[in-house]
């Protein structure tokens, strides 16, 4: 037998030999590695939806009806003139009334008790930038032909305050669970050692080098981080493909981030988990394996 098909040997062996403490270290592992994992999708679709939001119209000015048409064109020439917005239009109360029967097609009621002139015109303001949209509302709150200013900026900013709020809990518990698998693992190879003292003795006294006694235990805990956080990215994924099978057609928002990032922080994640029972193995190690 091989040097190295002995230590992957001793190193399977040892896990059989602490099951039930071995399953627990994994389970920490895996609950740890699923919420950060999880916490970093829900990020990503918060910014992913925020940013396709973001492309579209972020300020919408109301007309008052008693302003001349090319009063409110004049208006619309100055805002386009402003260094935050990156684009305007203009949609008049025919053009409001379209959408308006577009957006209720299916509530024929309604259309046909709605008076059309009561709808009024509008400016749509895409800015350079949706964080100038309290600058653009200040500029027009005295102007005497805005009726009313509608932006979804403060939307955005409750999002962005949701995602960090979510993204906080999430990382602090994976932090935390995180530190109690490598505490796990790590008493998961003291009881390895233990079981093994002999064993160890006796390698130590026919001249076995001292990695050659340390390898089959790194080797266990890192295949306990490793299993651990398989688990967790299957877990993510699948509740991913899971979501993003759910999402219609036409729904507003996005419920899927994409193949490409799921793959890139997967992987990143598999090489945490086994480094994180690399770690857990040496602090074994150095505490009751002085060798």
């Amino acid at each position: 037998m091989s040097r190295a098909a002995y230590l992957v040997e001793q190193a399977f062996t040892s896990l059989r030999r602490n099951a039930l403490v071995v399953l627990a270290a994994i389970l920490a592992v895996f609950v740890s590695l699923t919420l950060a994992f999880g916490a970093l999708v829900v990020n990503e679709l918060f910014q992913v939806n925020t940013t396709r939001w973001q492309e579209g119209v972020h300020v919408v000015v109301f007309m008052k009806d008693d302003v001349a048409q090319a009063a409110q064109l004049d208006l619309q020439r100055e805002i386009q003139s402003w260094n935050e917005v990156d684009e305007t239009s203009y949609c008049d109360k025919t053009c409001a009334w379209t959408e308006f029967k577009e957006m209720f097609a299916d509530q024929p009621a309604l259309l046909e008790e709605t008076d059309a002139s009561i709808l009024p015109a509008s400016i749509r303001i895409k800015l350079t930038n949706v964080d100038y949209y309290r600058d653009i509302t200040f500029r027009l709150l005295d102007n005497s032909a805005v009726r009313k200013t509608v932006t979804a900026g403060e939307r955005f900013d409750q999002l962005s305050n949701i995602s960090n709020i979510l993204n906080a809990l999430g990382l602090g518990l994976a932090i935390l669970l995180g530190v109690a698998s490598v505490v796990l693992i790590a008493n998961t190879i003291r009881m390895a050692i233990y079981a093994r003292r002999e064993e160890v003795s006796v390698m130590r006294l026919v001249g076995a080098s001292n990695w050659f006694i340390r390898i089959p235990f790194l080797l266990e805990g890192m295949l306990q981080g490793f299993v651990g956080a398989a688990l967790a990215v299957a877990a993510v994924w699948a509740g991913h493909s899971f979501l993003a099978g759910l999402e219609p057609e036409d729904f507003l928002i996005r419920l899927s981030v994409g193949n490409a990032f799921l793959i890139q922080w997967g992987v990143l994640i598999l090489l945490f988990g086994a480094a994180a029972g690399i770690v857990g193995s040496g602090l074994g190690l150095r505490r009751f394996l002085k060798v």
